[in-house]
């Protein structure tokens, strides 16, 4: 089997589905290029670092040994994986991990390019059939980092596409018109300067949703919050779309208070009360990265340095 490496694999944002998605709301995730991660090998001259390099490739070491229970070889092509760890194998990323931002998701993509022996092509032709197939994959792939995936993160860094999980949870490539935001409109994330523990927090979710007034309202308030969110974005309804979008920022501030990290509080409900911009978890929470939308970056970039952040841009409309 001849090695398909020099593949690079993008971090990515979930807009919205955060939490929701277990209990099956629609999501909508996009491709992060400005963070990236590809297999290599340790002494092919990369510029990184080599305790961290050898440390992946034992991180690599008891994945494969995952894989190995989980899947068989006809999956995956296992004698070269071993080879190819036995001679440094590692994962060079840029993507900062418990940040919410897909770092798992792109080395789980990048294994299965490598090493998965019927490969499903990433391709913009691709059938909802395969992609549900690549999705049920995945989730059992990335459950090792998580305990618990949907293959959502990994499918994105795969395909490299928006993509739309419907409530039926069938998966299918969209298009998101942001050019119908408002002039001054933009998506942007705040880094919060510290990592979140996915599996803590969906665990903690999951032992709410125990509590029958708690799943009630996941259920009846913000599964609905989220799916107008993204069906109002798909259309390109900006006017109502930032009205549910703000009911969903103050949705979470009331309800997943522990995963906002505590200097954020005040930060998140003063966008709220101001309409100067309005945040929301990126992915699981409890750190990493807060995302943010604004009508008016500017205005919006303003406030935020009042209290000392700096946001980093997603997307701004371009005049």
């Amino acid at each position: 089997m001849k090695l398909r490496m020099n593949e690079h694999f993008y971090a990515k944002i979930l807009l919205f589905g955060e939490y929701g998605i277990i209990l099956g709301s629609k999501a909508l995730s996009i491709p992060y290029t400005h963070f990236m991660g590809e297999l290599s090998f340790i002494g092919d001259d990369k510029y990184t670092n080599l305790i961290q390099a050898q440390n992946s490739n034992r991180n690599l070491e008891r994945f494969a040994n995952y894989l190995k229970n989980n899947f068989s070889s006809t999956d995956f092509d296992f004698v070269q994986l071993d080879a190819d760890l036995h001679n440094g194998l590692y994962f060079e990323s840029t993507i900062p991990a418990g940040y919410g931002i897909g770092s798992s998701g792109a080395l789980v993509a990048a294994i299965y390019h490598s090493y998965a022996r019927k490969h499903i092509e990433s391709s913009r032709h691709i059938t909802t059939r395969e992609i549900n197939q690549l999705k049920a994959l995945f989730s059992t792939m990335e459950s090792y980092f998580h305990g618990k995936s949907s293959g959502f993160d990994p499918l994105n860094a795969y395909l490299k596409f928006p993509l739309l999980h419907k409530e039926n949870r069938k998966v299918t490539i969209t298009g998101i018109p942001l050019h119908k935001f408002e002039e001054e409109g933009a998506v942007f994330l705040i880094n919060t300067h510290k990592n979140g523990k996915t599996e803590t927090y969906v665990n903690a979710f999951l032992s709410w949703c125990n509590e029958t007034d708690f799943r009630t309202l996941i259920v009846d308030e913000y599964i609905p919050l989220i799916n107008s969110a993204i069906e109002l974005l798909l259309s390109g309804n900006s006017e109502q779309f930032f009205i549910t979008l703000k009911h969903l920022s103050l949705f979470q501030f009331t309800h997943f208070r522990p995963m906002i990290p505590k200097e954020f509080p005040e930060i998140w409900n003063e966008g709220n009360e101001n309409n100067l911009y309005h945040l929301k978890l990126c992915g699981s929470g409890g750190g990493g990265f807060i995302l943010g939308f604004a009508q008016d970056y500017s205005k919006a970039r303003q406030a935020l340095k009042k209290h000392g952040v700096q946001p980093v841009l997603v997307y701004e409309k371009k005049r």
